[in-house]
């Protein structure tokens, strides 16, 4: 028989076959109990004062799943009050030198304590969830350009942790691709009224709280359009309301409340990544902020949205 003819006989799955639906229910089961594993292990009260010992936890927590997830790790040690505590740091270097030197890394980062009296389900827990999806789906990606992972101490206690973390970037002189900072993504309600627009915000809020919000200023405006292009690629398209803010959100106060100021205060491209918080969750810095709380399916696209976008950014070799 003619090679066309046989060719012409093959059968080609399309994405709604039993066998692809199979596979993508399969795929999607998989990353649900995995994060669920992560949330079990990462939420609980996590404060320098009030619970040291789960603070401390948490850090060897995310260090070991970096280190089996193939990452480098290790630990930047921020003094305060004098005590000791860590930023926990997983980087990924191309596998081979680049054309013109290393190209300047890609930080994603989220703060890994909570306020005292709060398990942190959605703040911050839903935010390092997304750091070890990411971790997972990049292990085993060749790139072009580094990638660092960063877990920060101290957010909750003016952002210690992100400003030790900048001021060595800068002590170093080192450039950054760009900061994207993740902070509470992991509650999200589709019914009207669950969502309240922030004082100053200049574009209109929708009522529902359903929407993933991205937050730049002038200085990391690609980076904006970057997550947002990746939001709609996605196979169920993540809604987002994006605010690109002058200088460094000083007008708007709320757009400068998690680890991206201390970037943008040193002159570093950076966005947050936020379900908006006490804008939109009532469990916000409560006993409340519970994993039965968190819509686990939203979580979900916002770590599928940020792994795409780092494959962007990162030049995965094809």
């Amino acid at each position: 028989m003619p090679f066309f003819l046989k060719c012409s006989r093959v059968k080609v799955l399309g994405p709604k076959s039993p066998r692809n639906r199979f596979i993508h229910t399969h795929v999607v089961l998989t990353q649900r109990l995995r994060i669920n594993r992560h949330l079990q292990a990462l939420v609980g009260e996590r404060h320098p004062e009030t619970s040291p010992g789960p603070l401390r936890k948490t850090a060897h927590y995310l260090a070991t799943q970096f280190t089996k997830s193939g990452w480098s790790t290790s630990d930047q040690l921020v003094r305060a009050w004098g005590k000791t505590y860590r930023n926990v740091v997983a980087t990924k270097y191309p596998d081979r030198p680049s054309q013109g030197g290393e190209w300047p890394p890609l930080l994603i980062g989220a703060h890994y304590d909570t306020v005292s009296g709060s398990p942190g389900a959605d703040d911050n827990a839903s935010g390092l969830v997304v750091l070890l999806e990411v971790a997972l789906h990049l292990s085993t990606q060749p790139l072009v350009r580094p990638v660092w992972l960063v877990a920060f101490c101290l957010e909750e206690q003016d952002r210690l942790g992100s400003q030790a973390f900048v001021s060595r970037l800068r002590a170093e002189r080192r450039e950054l691709a760009g900061a994207i900072i993740l902070e509470c993504v992991g509650f999200a309600k589709s019914e009207p009224g669950t969502q309240q627009a922030p004082p100053a915000v200049p574009i209109a809020v929708p009522p529902q709280g359903d929407f993933l919000a991205i937050v730049g200023n002038e200085a990391s405006r690609s980076l904006v359009h970057q997550l947002e292009q990746e939001a709609q690629r996605q196979a169920a398209p993540l809604k987002t309301l994006s605010l690109v803010v002058p200088g460094r959100g000083e007008a708007m106060p709320h757009t400068r409340r998690s680890d991206h100021a201390s970037f943008w205060d040193a002159g570093y491209p950076a966005v947050v990544l936020t379900d908006t918080a006490n804008f939109r969750n009532p469990h916000y810095h409560r006993e409340t902020d519970i994993v039965d709380t968190l819509n686990l399916e939203f979580l979900s696209s916002v770590a599928k949205t940020v792994t795409a976008t780092a494959v962007q950014i990162a030049g995965v070799r094809s």
